[in-house]
């Protein structure tokens, strides 16, 4: 094997453990604001009912909200159906600002809203390029 082809095996290597390193430091770090939002609407159940409310959502979708929150960010960070679940967090992220952060006025609300922007995003890439090789969904051959 020549130089420049041991060099370009080896490059390639490192480039694949960066890449298979990045895509699960990049779900384990969108999933992380979900498994923290979803744990502290257990803690603050009551309180979080009533802030469901004001987004004009019946309080009985919170039980279904924390669910989606961290068993979705569980399945993300495991890589288990990961481009379904990027687009249903997509989603949510889209919903959650035009329903809780719509007041641009509102300088925490200007930057939460876009904060949503910027996770849907995110979640939208990783729906277009799945989870990567350290996943579940690679192990079966889905993604």
């Amino acid at each position: 094997m020549t130089t420049s082809t041991l060099s370009t095996v080896q490059t390639s290597t490192n480039s694949n453990l960066f890449a298979d390193i990045a895509d699960l430091s990049g779900r384990i770090g969108l999933a992380a604001i979900f498994i923290l939002a979803g744990v502290n609407k257990l803690q603050n159940y009551e309180g979080s009912a009533q802030y469901l409310a004001m987004g004009g959502l019946p309080e009985f979708l919170l039980p279904l909200v924390i669910l989606f929150e961290i068993g979705g960010a569980l399945a993300l960070i495991v890589g288990f159906h990961v481009r379904l679940t990027a687009l249903a967090f997509a989603a949510f992220s889209l919903l959650t600002a035009a329903l809780y952060h719509h007041n641009l006025a509102d300088q925490m609300q200007f930057l939460m809203f876009f904060k949503n922007m910027a996770m849907a995003g995110g979640f939208l890439v990783l729906a277009a390029h799945g989870a990567g090789r350290l996943s579940i969904d690679k192990r079966k051959n889905t993604i």
